[in-house]
Formats: C-alpha cells, structure tokens, sequence
C-alpha cells in the first residue's frame, strides 16, 4: 500500500534494527499490476536488505507516535481509505523494503515502482515526502509489524 502521506512534526527516538543502503534499483513498470495483491518487490531506494527481529514493542510505539503526527491526517492502520490506502495489513503484502522506500522515497516509487505506480493510478493523489528519518522509517514499520500481529 502507499504509506505515509500526510503532514506533521518529525519525532525522534533509537534504533536497533540494521539496514544497507545501496544505489536504487531500476525497476521497469508494468501496467498489469494489482496495487492489493502481495509482492515480493524491495522498490526503488536506498533500503535493499532490512533484517527483521522479535517484535520491539518500544519501537513499535515511538512509530505509533510518528504515524500520529506524520501520517494519520491521510492513513488509517485499518482497511479504511482516507486520502490515501488504509494499511492494515501492509506487512503482510509488501516487504520490509519496499514499505521503507515508499515512506522514503515516494516520489520516485510512484514514478517507477510498478507497485507504486499501481497505487497512485487507483488513489490519484501521489504521496508527498513527510521528511521522515531512516529511524522514524524504521519505527514506522515495527509498529505496522504490530498492528498486523494482532
């Protein structure tokens, strides 16, 4: 699903998890893509091999608090639609880096990522880049992680 594409204040707080960071890849785009359907896609940006552990519920709610401020005026983590996709069950269709690069590079996804430009041909509205940090992205994903657990 599209992530993150609302306004708001950035949050801090740490990090455990580990990321490498790599030149974007150069997906080619497909017009036969089903934006709901699950994809094993890591997308376009730096984010090529994010390795996952035990749930980290602090983590997970300092992400609750990103998502508050940066991302629930267009998202839900239900099924909803607002102004973009409800992400309840994001984690489960898209990889780690593939979620990561949409908060992080959106732009470029929806204008490369056959994914990517799936969700933008159905929700019209591209998602704007909130100036979220590697570690707020991180954050972000735990807490999906944990609202998908449930």
């Amino acid at each position: 699903m599209t992530l993150l594409f609302a306004c708001g204040q950035s949050n801090g707080g740490s990090d455990d998890s580990t990321t490498t960071a790599a030149a974007p890849n150069t997906t080619a785009p497909s017009a036969d893509v089903d934006p709901e359907a699950k994809s094993d896609s890591k997308g376009i940006g730096k984010f090529t091999d994010v390795k996952l552990a035990a749930l980290d519920p602090a983590m997970a709610a300092k992400g609750e608090a990103v998502f508050t401020a940066k991302c629930s005026a267009c998202h839900k983590v239900t099924d909803q639609k607002v102004v973009g996709p409800g992400l309840l069950g994001v984690t489960k269709r898209r990889t780690p880096e593939w979620i990561m690069n949409q908060i992080t590079n959106p732009v470029e996804m929806e204008a490369k990522d056959p994914v990517g430009k799936a969700l933008l041909a159905k929700h019209l509205t591209q998602m704007t880049f909130q100036d979220v940090s590697d570690e707020q992205t991180r954050q972000l994903l735990e807490y999906f992680r944990q609202i998908d657990s449930k």
